[in-house]
């Protein structure tokens, strides 16, 4: 987590840059500065919208069409350098209208992984930057409460309980999680190569009730080999919350910033922030899991075995009465070439 102090500072400029000022143009001041980057609050008058805005040295053009655009915020190239220092700025601002409580988390988290970064060079900051901006694209697409419905915590519990499993079989973790769809709205959760794993999740006793998105989820024809994951579990106080399991993957991951980096741009996509992280007081406890091959008489629908004329579907099906056997994960990973 950046230090406090770092955020405290980014608030109290923006404090201070309130009002006063009703010309077009920037008021800035540096919050910190790094070689080779500066870090800056700003506000973009006369409206007044709060921005971060970071400024490098030596890169000194950068397309327009990489800047990424989003719900409430935008991302630009400023023309000229406020400052008078000869940087190159890039502006991450609200726009008018755009959530400023959101656009808070976001400026919270950019200023968390620039202030923690230990890339020195510009072009790597540069990248690192634009890719957690994306990531939060992501995120404003999907989701406009900022807190997951239940369904989507328990869900994405279940990818995460998974992936955490499938490390401790011996998967390389850069690996995993780059597989990792789920939070992509990917067809299935896991995508190795030319085949899959899509995790299913419940906390019912009894029967194992889950829905299918899409004619194409479970088609083999498309994903090969391609395997469920079910996932059950149950609400007990020893169990985890879904940020305490985000926690058990991170604590896994020391060591491998790569990794790291890539699980906390999956969590912002998928819609688990670290700023909301109270709200989420379910505690989860595995009961099972099993790994079902999707083939032969797997119960299904996919596009071969419905009439052509019907376009889409949304259907379930009970894992329970499938009739499939469980082959056990380091069974599939090795048919997926994962170990």
């Amino acid at each position: 987590m950046a230090a406090q102090s770092d955020m405290e500072a980014l608030q109290a400029a923006w404090r201070a840059l309130a009002g006063g000022q009703e010309e077009s143009g920037w008021r800035t001041i540096p919050v910190n500065v790094h070689a080779p980057f500066m870090l800056l609050a700003g506000r973009r008058m006369p409206g007044g919208e709060e921005a971060v805005l970071v400024g490098f040295r030596n890169i000194r053009r950068i397309p327009d069409s990489h800047l990424p655009q989003g719900h409430g915020f935008e991302v630009y190239r400023l023309p000229t350098d406020p400052t008078g220092g000869h940087r190159l700025l890039l502006a991450l601002a609200r726009r008018t209208g755009g959530s400023p409580e959101l656009f808070t988390m976001m400026a919270e988290d950019i200023v968390r992984l620039l202030n923690t970064s230990t890339v020195v060079e510009e072009g790597g900051i540069l990248q690192r930057f634009l890719a957690r901006i994306r990531a939060w694209q992501d995120f404003m697409d999907r989701h406009k409460e900022g807190v997951l419905s239940s369904e989507a915590e328990l869900g994405l519990f279940g990818e995460l309980l998974l992936l955490q499993r499938m490390i401790e079989a011996g998967g390389p973790p850069g690996n995993i999680l780059d597989a990792w769809q789920g939070p992509l709205d990917g067809l299935q959760d896991f995508v190795f190569g030319p085949g899959g794993i899509e995790v299913k999740t419940t906390l019912s006793a009894g029967g194992f009730s889950v829905t299918v998105s899409a004619l194409e989820q479970l088609d083999e024809g498309l994903c090969h080999p391609l395997f469920v994951a079910a996932v059950r579990l149950a609400l007990d106080d020893s169990g985890v919350t879904l940020p305490a399991q985000a926690d058990i993957i991170r604590d896994r991951l020391q060591g491998n910033l790569a990794a790291l980096e890539t699980l906390e741009v999956r969590l912002i996509q998928a819609g688990l922030l670290k700023t909301v992280v109270e709200r989420y007081t379910r505690r989860f406890k595995r009961v099972s899991d099993t790994i079902l091959p999707v083939k032969g008489d797997f119960p299904r629908l996919t596009r071969a075995n419905v009439h052509p004329a019907i376009r889409k579907a949304r259907y379930e099906i009970d894992i329970d009465l499938s009739g499939a056997t469980d082959i056990g994960l380091s069974c599939a990973l090795e048919i997926l070439g994962v170990i």
